[in-house]
């Protein structure tokens, strides 16, 4: 059988950083083994679920621009597959758990519970184990559990109150003894006491609905995956998918455990540390190939003394036991560098398709470019692609050519040696110089300047700096010559002439 891996995510929230990395784990490694990769929406939460976070979830898989192998976006004929469409699905195969003696029908509602439980630590497990709760997987990694009252009933007399109408839940019979093994291929053998396991949990709640354990070996065993890579916090569930697996008689797939993603002071990312929603990280201006490459590293190695993977390199070069048993640490200082490197990667026509929606949302230009806008937008591109961090920066350092920048503050354009009226005299050189030899040869520029510089007895900085202060509107800015002549010099001087005005008032 040709591997099948699925990724499985509830949409009860915005895609984050550790989802998107199991999902890519399960992508690189069904293309390692030429086999599949499958989307599920495990929504049988129906009371957290919600449309927007399917389309959040449709959307990443977008920009990221990988996708799952079956289903109408890639052409398949399945998928991607939906638990609440498979209901009657779910009700067959817990029928047949209680055909075969595996499990039982359940009549203890609420009330009954909280009448039979006696003891504070009890009373506690009664809050968790309401029959009909929506979060009954809450319940199987709480450690409390039910009293399995109902499964001493007979099953003719079980059957009885089911056709008479009784409200019910189905539960599995967890054996009373013994322990569960299984193996995972990361983390080695692994063995579970069955009385650790929740007792005897619900498989379908009294409103037909399936209980996430139900659901997700059912679909597994019946979509042929046959590995299961899911994050380290799920292991708690695996004893008890195990022991249903055996109740079936079915052959489990293979698992393996990822390792947790932390921040950098050991604890589970969160957004006290920093973005976590792949949204967020679009937004900011991170490439999609920067924020693959790092995740797909996040506990995994690849190629010695390599950084950088096309998404093409890490399926080929993909294999489980590359991946890291210890918790990987997520920093944000080395995912800017990999931004920085895909950036510098982008070629000036690639970059200024990539800046243009972050100027256009800044109001420097129109959602769809005028050719004038798009003429310096490319003009742009060469003076900012070795110095952007994320394609948020762009508006900033850009601004200056679609919006002339406010007259700076007298102390702002003088230099730290200059008063006044000698930053008048550097200035008013600079215009000369600009109207005399423009800047199309930048180091003819540079050269004149320098002499220039000289020749007031100051430095070529202390000239550049009330210049850059006039055109730019700021102290940092892409190249000062290289910007001039993007901006062109008959709109530079006028900007010039303002800035004069305001340093020979001030002298």
């Amino acid at each position: 059988m040709s591997v099948r891996v699925r990724y499985a995510p509830s949409p009860t929230g915005l895609q984050h950083i550790g989802g998107v990395r199991t999902a890519l784990f399960n992508y690189l490694f069904a293309r390692s083994m030429n086999g599949s990769f499958i989307l599920r929406l495990e929504d049988t939460d129906r009371t957290r679920s919600k449309d927007e976070y399917v389309q959040n979830l449709y959307d990443t898989f977008k920009w990221l621009g990988f996708y799952w192998d079956e289903g109408p976006d890639v052409g398949g004929p399945k998928g991607p597959y939906i638990q609440s469409e498979r209901f009657a699905l779910y009700r067959e195969y817990a029928q047949k758990l209680v055909d075969m003696d595996k499990a039982y029908y359940c009549f203890c509602g609420q009330a009954k519970l909280d009448q039979k439980i006696a003891t504070p630590a009890a009373a506690n497990a009664a809050a968790v184990a309401d029959v009909d709760s929506q979060e009954d997987n809450a319940q199987a990694e709480s450690g409390y559990g039910y009293n399995r009252h109902c499964r001493s009933i007979d099953p003719a007399e079980a059957q009885r109150r089911v056709d008479a109408g009784e409200p019910y839940v189905i539960r599995l019979k967890i054996p009373l003894e013994g322990s569960t093994k299984f193996t995972d291929l990361l983390l080695g053998d692994i063995e579970w006491k069955n009385a650790d396991v929740n007792p005897d949990p619900v498989l379908l709640k009294s409103d037909g609905f399936p209980t996430y354990h139900l659901a997700n070996v059912v679909d597994d065993h019946t979509m042929e995956i046959t590995h299961v890579m899911r994050a380290q916090e799920w292991i708690p569930s695996a004893p008890l998918h195990m022991l249903m697996y055996q109740a079936f008689g079915w052959t489990p797939p293979k698992l393996c455990h990822l390792p947790m993603v932390l921040g950098q002071d050991g604890q589970k990312l969160s957004k006290r540390h920093g973005a976590t929603a792949v949204d967020e990280f679009r937004k900011k201006g991170y490439l999609k190939d920067a924020l693959i490459n790092y995740v797909a590293m996040l506990g995994c190695s690849y190629e010695d003394g390599r950084d950088l993977f096309s998404l093409e390199d890490l399926s080929r070069l993909f294999k489980i036991e590359h991946i890291n048993k210890a918790p990987a640490v997520f920093d944000y200082v080395k995912l800017e560098w990999f931004n920085g490197q895909y950036i510098r990667q982008l070629t000036l026509e690639q970059l200024a398709g990539a800046m243009t929606p972050y100027l256009a949302d800044a109001g420097l230009v129109q959602a769809s470019p005028t050719p004038i806008e798009a003429a310096l937008i490319a003009q742009a591109a060469p003076l900012v692609r070795e110095r952007l961090k994320y394609l948020t920066d762009a508006p900033e350092a850009l601004r200056f050519l679609f919006a002339e920048p406010a007259v700076p503050a007298v102390e702002e354009m003088l230099p730290k040696k200059l008063d006044a009226a000698a930053t008048v005299r550097c200035l008013t050189t600079a215009r000369a110089l600009l109207v005399e030899i423009g800047v199309a040869d930048h180091d003819t520029v540079e050269a004149a300047f320098r002499a220039k510089a000289e020749e007031l007895g100051c430095k070529l900085g202390d000239m550049l700096m009330p210049l850059r202060m006039a055109v730019t509107g700021t102290k940092v800015s892409p190249p000062l010559f290289e910007s001039i002549h993007a901006l062109g010099v008959e709109k530079a001087l006028p900007r010039i002439d303002k800035a004069l005005a305001v340093l020979q008032a001030a002298g």
